[in-house]
């Protein structure tokens, strides 16, 4: 099969006044934002933009390539500062908190983490940035590339299944003492979860969330460093 994305050809010119791909782009955005990856089609965009759905073939060939730029324009709200004025750590650490957070404002985003390629400029941009944080930090040749893919893999192994629970469990919006309550009855037999169910203090979910994503990613950075000094 003949491996094909919307970075690799031009893109065509506008085909009629005040219309662009941008725009096109802008528009498939907020139609994902409010409705999903479900809720995202020729027609309704067409609808939404005041044109036929046919019309917008002339800027993407698929609805792929259609979701390949909306991709890239979410890469864009990341925020990459340089190694060199904040140092490497606190670089790399924002951009995690970045990328997580965009994520999270983008929950249809998460779904074409790994299904489309991230070719874009903004995904460049970023891939690009991080790989300088590493090498300031000092990690040379493949190691710089195990040392993203080890960020990476964090940030979307912490950030995909909480959108999951957002889109779903959220939805359904659960009464949390009842959740809680659930939860305590199927971890009455294992004492080290019930001891977690049982504490006094329980504070704003999506505070523990970014607590416990901080935890991980500061511990995740100590190990990266502490490899630099092996």
């Amino acid at each position: 099969m003949q491996f094909t994305s919307v970075w690799l050809r031009e893109p065509r010119r506008s085909g009629s006044p005040g219309r662009s791909r941008d725009e096109i782009v802008g528009a498939a955005v907020e139609l994902l934002d409010r409705e999903g990856l479900d809720g995202l089609s020729m027609r309704k965009l067409g609808a939404k933009l005041g044109a036929g759905a046919t019309s917008l073939y002339w800027y993407v060939a698929t609805k792929d390539e259609l979701l390949e730029l909306a991709y890239d324009q979410v890469w864009g709200e990341m925020t990459a500062h340089d190694p060199d004025g904040v140092g490497w750590r606190d670089a790399v650490s924002a951009l995690a908190h970045s990328m997580r957070q965009v994520i999270l404002r983008h929950p249809w985003s998460a779904d074409l983490i790994g299904r489309l390629p991230a070719l874009g400029p903004n995904a460049m941009r970023v891939s690009d940035a991080m790989r300088r944080m590493f090498k300031v930090a000092g990690f040379t040749g493949t190691t710089v590339d195990f040392a993203t893919a080890t960020l990476t893999a964090y940030v979307f192994g912490m950030t995909i299944p909480e959108v999951a629970w957002d889109t779903t469990m959220g939805e359904a919006q659960h009464d949390p003492d009842e959740l809680r309550a659930a939860v305590r009855k199927v971890a009455a037999d294992y004492p080290e979860m019930l001891e977690s169910v049982e504490m006094d203090a329980y504070e704003d979910p999506r505070t523990v969330r970014e607590l416990c994503f901080d935890f991980g990613l500061l511990s995740m950075l100590d190990g990266l460093e502490r490899r630099l000094t092996t």
